[in-house]
């Protein structure tokens, strides 16, 4: 007869650490911030029943949800709506000459402050940067989220992308898209009544197939506060991120002013190849002498996930 293995209480317990910190580091959520909060950290309130729109973006790094939400989520919250952030990772490693928690605390600052300047509100989740797979605890985290936000419209990028945190994140998100409505999965928060509409972000990969823009939206009119609120992700706009190099951002002030200055334009430049290469798109969306005059846009693809929004309704999603 095989003798049962013993091992000491040390050992147990440690065993017992270590899964303890497996299963429950994916979920642990850092506190959400809300525009209107104070600089304590505050948990945010879910939007109330006022019959405006809930929109939650997800990200997978503290600036993903928020260079693809930018024009758009400014518009929608002038508007009286409900707007979310979610980083999926803390960023911690997403930086040339800094990481670890200083970093995840910085970068969780600067978005902070973007979400004040936009009036939205902004959630990171304590999952380390380059870390985040497509587990079952992480798509509970992910549903949650949604549930907890009673989402009318969910938006992230697609899911063939070079970054593993991206690819995942939108994973995740898919993985979430029937699931939200599931009343036993995490039946700890009530599923939604109705699936929400889950869109896509642009992005340039081509296979298996390239982004197809279903809604594009002009934001010329918010575009300097868009901007504004942008350039407060100083690790990442200014001094490159994980891309970046010293010098990169100088230390004499008419060199940063220069460095800023060019960021602006990069950035700006980014939303003027939207608006021109989603043209046919904001021309089905404002008609096409409207079109014509748009510097700016945002375009957005439906996903075949989730609730299949007509023409209509998104006209009624996107009330511009």
């Amino acid at each position: 007869m095989r003798k049962k293995a013993s091992f000491s209480p040390i050992v147990i317990a440690a065993v017992a650490l270590a899964a303890f910190s497996a299963g429950t580091l994916a979920s642990r959520r850092l506190p959400t911030i809300s525009a209107a909060a104070a600089p304590a950290a505050q948990a945010a309130k879910p939007p109330a029943a006022d019959g405006k729109l809930r929109i939650i973006f997800f990200g997978a790094h503290p600036d993903d949800a928020e260079y693809r939400g930018a024009g758009v989520a400014v518009k929608w919250a002038a508007a009286g709506h409900h707007v979310k952030f979610v980083s999926t990772t803390n960023g911690d490693i997403g930086h040339w000459g800094q990481a670890g928690g200083p970093l995840a605390m910085r970068r969780t600052k600067e978005v902070q402050e973007v979400a004040r300047k936009m009036g939205v509100t902004v959630e990171v989740l304590d999952i380390h940067d380059g870390e985040i797979m497509p587990t079952l605890e992480n798509r509970r985290t992910i549903t949650r989220l949604i549930r907890e936000w009673n989402a009318d419209v969910v938006i992230t990028n697609r899911p063939n992308d070079y970054h593993p945190d991206h690819r995942y994140t939108s994973i995740l998100v898919q993985d979430s898209a029937f699931m939200v409505t599931v009343p036993f999965f995490t039946p700890d928060v009530k599923p939604l009544s109705r699936n929400p509409v889950f869109l896509y972000s642009p992005d340039r990969f081509q296979r298996p197939n390239p982004f197809r823009a279903d809604v594009a939206v002009a934001i010329d009119e918010v575009m300097d506060k868009t901007l504004d609120a942008l350039l407060e992700m100083e690790s990442q706009i200014h001094e490159g991120g994980a891309g970046g190099h010293e010098g990169i951002y100088p230390a004499s002030e008419p060199g940063r002013s220069q460095r800023r200055e060019q960021v602006r334009k990069n950035l700006a430049a980014r939303y003027a190849g939207q608006a021109n290469t989603y043209r046919a798109a904001l021309t089905e969306f404002y008609g096409e002498q409207r079109a014509k005059q748009v510097r700016y846009a945002q375009a957005f693809e439906v996903c075949e996930y989730g609730r299949q929004p007509g023409k209509e309704e998104l006209r009624k999603l996107f009330p511009f």
